[in-house]
């Protein structure tokens, strides 16, 4: 029986996939660098082993699989090849692996995750299902009818994939590192498009995906009349969102979902369309209700008279859509913005943007950029961006106390870096006070 050795085992599609192959009964071990990550609890309570990396965890008989992070000069890999060993990078072998079942690759700009997330939990609820989610989290089954994976438009790595079906979130410019416009972005879409065998969910109300050709049916959602698929009604609620589903034009059912946002209503779209496509009752639908949501995103902590929310939001979009569902949840508090701009280049392109998007907060904290493995440097700095953001502060860990003058407040952690270690040292820090005041009296 071979090994399967992950060479980057922490990052968030490779410990998804990690667990996949374990939960299918195969052998499995991987190796990185030794920070702590979110990913790594769920991986130690299945007893995989995780090593530090080194060239002496390449054995013969092993099969490695490389995160895409990765160059070919990183002493396992080197180590691996020059060995002869069978080696696939991250997509490659997903590319492989999907082909066992009734694939659906959900992709787009933004929202891959949470749909994903979304579509798992439905389909897991009726269904031997595998799934591969982009906050970590993988399930495999040996009889898996469906696989449910998260599919990265960057460097085009979604090209491996030939999924039965797919799901288009939105075509948005994003990587600036590697895509140099959004008619770039558009051609990575539409190559994929072409790969897809049965059909295409693909949401109408984006103008760049009105535009994707396909050999397949190509099914559309949104709140437009024109589509397919038609959310009516959007009404909030104490504990989320019922909005009414049209189907060309002809009423189909109410459904339920405990988040806010439109971006939330279109996602949950995007999977009902997708179980109508397949003939699912929508009884089996409505599992949507006690979603629980996926990690990092819009992850929610009360803290004394704060909540906390820890989400992945990096571009100005996703930001606003952030910012939109703290203002409707919670429309009553103030909405305090703590952002970590992730990558130069991306923060250099959308540099407007950002400021843009990051006004729409009551206040806002800036951190320095988080540069990638790829990019770990630049001659933008944090100030070029205060500079265009209103009611703006500096915030690191010296002075990480000052989010305490927002009393009865929500408090949104943004970023794709390691915007976690600030929530965590602010809730370190106020408890410490606690502690000393409670001492002193």
């Amino acid at each position: 029986m071979t090994t399967y050795h992950f060479i980057g085992i922490k990052g968030t599609g490779m410990s998804a996939l990690a667990h996949i192959l374990y939960d299918s009964g195969e052998k499995v071990q991987g190796s990185d660098v030794e920070k702590r990550f979110f990913t790594q609890k769920a991986l130690e309570e299945k007893n995989i082993p995780i090593f530090p990396f080194s060239e002496t965890n390449i054995k013969e008989g092993h099969t490695i699989i490389a995160g895409n992070a990765f160059s070919d000069s990183h002493p396992e890999i080197k180590e691996a090849l020059n060995k002869g060993l069978t080696f696939y990078r991250y997509h490659e072998f997903l590319g492989e692996w999907l082909k066992q079942f009734t694939s659906i690759a959900v992709t787009g700009a933004h929202g891959k995750t949470s749909t994903t997330g979304l579509l798992a939990h439905v389909l897991d609820q009726s269904y031997p299902i595998s799934y591969l989610i982009g906050d970590g989290t993988g399930k495999g089954h040996v009889d898996s009818k469906y696989f449910v994976f998260e599919a990265c438009e960057y460097r085009r790595h979604f090209l491996r994939y030939e999924p039965d079906y797919a799901i288009m979130t939105n075509i948005d410019f994003d990587h600036p590192d590697y895509f140099t416009s959004i008619d770039d972005v558009f051609d990575a879409f539409q190559s994929m498009a072409e790969r897809v065998k049965k059909g295409i969910i693909a949401c109408g109300d984006d103008e760049q995906l009105q535009q994707i050709q396909a050999k397949v049916p190509v099914v559309y959602y949104g709140f437009s009349s024109t589509n397919d698929f038609q959310a009516q009604n959007v009404t909030e609620t104490k504990h989320g969102t019922e909005f009414d589903v049209f189907v060309r034009n002809t009423y189909y059912d109410t459904f339920t979902i405990p988040m806010y946002g439109d971006h939330n209503v279109l996602n949950a779209l995007s999977i009902i369309a997708i179980c109508h496509y397949e003939n699912m009752k929508a009884d089996t639908m409505k599992a949507l209700s006690h979603f629980e949501g996926v990690k990092r995103r819009f992850t929610e902590k009360a803290f004394g008279s704060q909540m906390l929310v820890d989400d992945y939001a990096h571009h100005p979009r996703e930001i606003r859509a952030t910012i939109e569902t703290a203002r409707k949840k919670y429309h009553d508090k103030p909405i305090i913005a703590i952002f970590q701009p992730h990558t130069f280049t991306r923060t250099r392109t959308f540099l407007q943007e950002f400021a843009d998007s990051l006004n729409l907060a009551d206040q806002v904290y800036l951190c320095d950029i988080f540069g990638s493995a790829r990019e770990e440097s630049g001659k933008l700095t944090i100030q070029d961006l205060q500079e265009l953001v209103d009611n703006s502060k500096i915030l690191d860990l010296s002075n990480i106390e000052i989010l305490m003058e927002h009393p009865d407040s929500v408090l949104l952690f943004m970023g794709a870096g390691d915007i976690q270690k600030f929530q965590e040292s602010y809730e370190s820090q106020v408890e410490f006070l606690n502690n000393n005041q409670i001492k002193k009296a």
